[in-house]
C-alpha cells in the first residue's frame, strides 16, 4: 500500500540562486533547474567565474558574485564547501534576510579509509545555518544528489528521492516542489532541522558504496 503525497505548492516561477554554483554540485543543480524552466543565478566570489560557469550550462543560467545571487534569487541554496560555509553567511546574512535558504552542504573528512562526518558545534551544517541566519528560513535538502548524474547530459532523470527537513512547513512544501520539478526526483520532508545532522552524515555512507560498486547511488523512500 502507498501514500499519496499532498499536492504540491507552485513554485514554477520562483527563482534560485545557488551560492558555491562554480563547484560541480552547484553547476549540476544549476542546470537541472535550468532545464526545468527556471531562471537560476549562479554565484560566486568572483563574478568572472560565476559567468564562465553559467555560459557552460547554457540558457536560463546567469552568473554573479555571491552577494547579487543571494539578494537577487526567491530562494537561495547554499552549495559551498564546508570550510567556508559559516563565513560566508555570515557575510550575506542581510541579503539573505526572508528567504528561504537550502543547505545542502555535507560536514565530511577524509583519509585513506574513505570518508567520514565531522562534528559541529551546532549539530549539522543546516542548524549552522540557521544559527547565523536569524532572519532566514533555513531548510535542508538536496545532500545525496550525485554531481556526477546532474551534469550527465545522458541523464534525462534522476532516480532518487530528496529529503527535505525543516521547521516551517509551508518552507519545506516549497523546497519539495522545487525538487520534484527536476525530472525524476520527489521531495520528501524527512523532519524537523534538528534530524539534519544524520542525512549530512549518510552522504559518507553513499560516498563508501559509490566507492565499492563503482556507481553513483541514491536513496529511496519505500511507501510513498
Amino acid at each position: 500500500m502507498t501514500t499519496s503525497l499532498p499536492e504540491a505548492p507552485d513554485v514554477g516561477g520562483l527563482s534560485i540562486g545557488i551560492l558555491g554554483g562554480t563547484g560541480d554540485q552547484g553547476k549540476g543543480l544549476a542546470r537541472r533547474f535550468a532545464l526545468a524552466g527556471h531562471d537560476v543565478i549562479i554565484g560566486s566570489r568572483s563574478a568572472g567565474r560565476a559567468q564562465e560557469a553559467a555560459q557552460s550550462l547554457g540558457s536560463g543560467v546567469r552568473g554573479e558574485e555571491n552577494p547579487v545571487a543571494a539578494r537577487e534569487a526567491d530562494v537561495v541554496i547554499v552549495a559551498v564547501p564546508w570550510d567556508g560555509h559559516k563565513a560566508l553567511l555570515e557575510s550575506l546574512r542581510d541579503e539573505l534576510a526572508g528567504k528561504i535558504v537550502v543547505d545542502c552542504v555535507n560536514p565530511l573528512g577524509f583519509d585513506k579509509q574513505g570518508a567520514y562526518p565531522l562534528p559541529v558545534e551546532e549539530g549539522s551544517a543546516a542548524q549552522q545555518a540557521a544559527a547565523v541566519l536569524t532572519g532566514s528560513t533555513v531548510v535542508a535538502a538536496f545532500h545525496h544528489v550525485s554531481a556526477v548524474v546532474l551534469l550527465d547530459p545522458g541523464a534525462d532523470e534522476v532516480d532518487l528521492d530528496v529529503l527535505v527537513l525543516g521547521d516551517d512547513r509551508e518552507a519545506t512544501g516549497t523546497v519539495q516542489a522545487l525538487a520534484s520539478r527536476i525530472a525524476g526526483i520527489r521531495g520528501v520532508y524527512g523532519g524537523r532541522l534538528r534530524n539534519a545532522h544524520q542525512v549530512e552524515a549518510l552522504t559518507a555512507n553513499l560516498i563508501s558504496v559509490n566507492r565499492r560498486y563503482k556507481t553513483h547511488a541514491g536513496v529511496r523512500v519505500t511507501g510513498l
